[in-house]
């Protein structure tokens, strides 16, 4: 059995979806959770949940485009909590159009989130897991970073949102060298469809770019390269999320997970 006792972890955009599944799940199996969430009220309300059963936690407004509110609610998870042994950069949005007509304001907003976000908070986790554990050995930890399919696969109409989850491979890759030393491992997590909230958003938009029927943008063009014609779950997702944190060596780093219901296979 997985099992995260005694261990922290930071999970950015956390009050909803994915994050807060992982969350939950991470809870139930011992960790302490710090909910990371721009919405400091929701944030609050998914730790409060999850006192509620018996788990540890606590909400934090966080801001992952911006370095000081980062920095500041990372100190306050190891304040809280001793220690930070795992980082999910969870936190993202999607924002729908074809290329000649993204405005360049939704594209640095993006990247913004996915990409500075998953820089600014693996710099700002390292600090602690870098940080020498008494015996003459870095702590270590985990860093999993929420990719996508589109990690590997481009879709119409996502050009930011392709090229950001297309970067984070390289953050992650690039850490898993430099964190070896530091017993850091890192990874990316490649969920295919998940219906959160923001896939939810995405099939009115679709449908309505593409000139189909909502029916017809879940069947055509989420799940029509599926093995099964069934979406991933944010059960699924958080279950990969919980064996990469409880992994016990090195011999598992750098590597892109896919979780697609065979959508993309490596």
């Amino acid at each position: 059995m997985a099992s995260l006792d005694g261990k922290v972890a930071l999970i950015t955009g956390a009050a909803s979806g994915l994050g807060k599944a992982i969350a939950e799940l991470y809870a139930k199996n011992g960790a302490a959770v710090a909910i990371a969430d721009i919405n400091q009220q929701a944030a609050d309300a998914a730790a409060a949940e999850i006192k509620a059963a018996g788990g540890k936690a606590i909400g934090i407004a966080m801001d992952v485009t911006n370095e000081e509110a980062v920095n500041a609610g990372t100190d306050k998870t190891v304040e809280a909590f001793g220690s930070l042994d795992v980082l999910i950069s969870n936190a993202g949005v999607q924002i729908i159009n074809p290329i000649d007509q993204f405005a360049f304001a939704d594209w640095k907003k993006m990247l913004a989130i996915h990409l500075d976000g998953g820089f600014l908070t693996t710099k700002a986790a390292l600090k602690h897991m870098y940080k020498d554990d008494g015996t003459g050995k870095s702590r270590g930890g985990t860093v999993i970073y929420m990719g996508s399919v589109h990690s590997h696969e481009a879709s119409k109409l996502k050009s930011a949102y392709v090229t950001a989850k297309h970067g984070l491979l390289g953050l992650a890759r690039t850490l898993a060298k430099e964190g070896a030393a530091h017993n850091v491992r890192s990874h990316v997590i490649c969920p295919g469809f998940v219906r959160t909230p923001l896939v939810e958003k995405q099939i009115p938009e679709q449908a309505k770019e593409l000139g189909i029927s909502e029916d017809e943008v879940i069947k055509n063009v989420m799940l029509k390269d599926t093995v099964d014609g069934v979406f991933t779950t944010v059960e699924d997702i958080a279950q990969t999320a919980l064996f990469l944190a409880a992994f016990p060596s090195a011999a598992l780093t750098g590597q892109s997970i896919v979780v697609s219901h065979g959508w993309y296979m490596q």
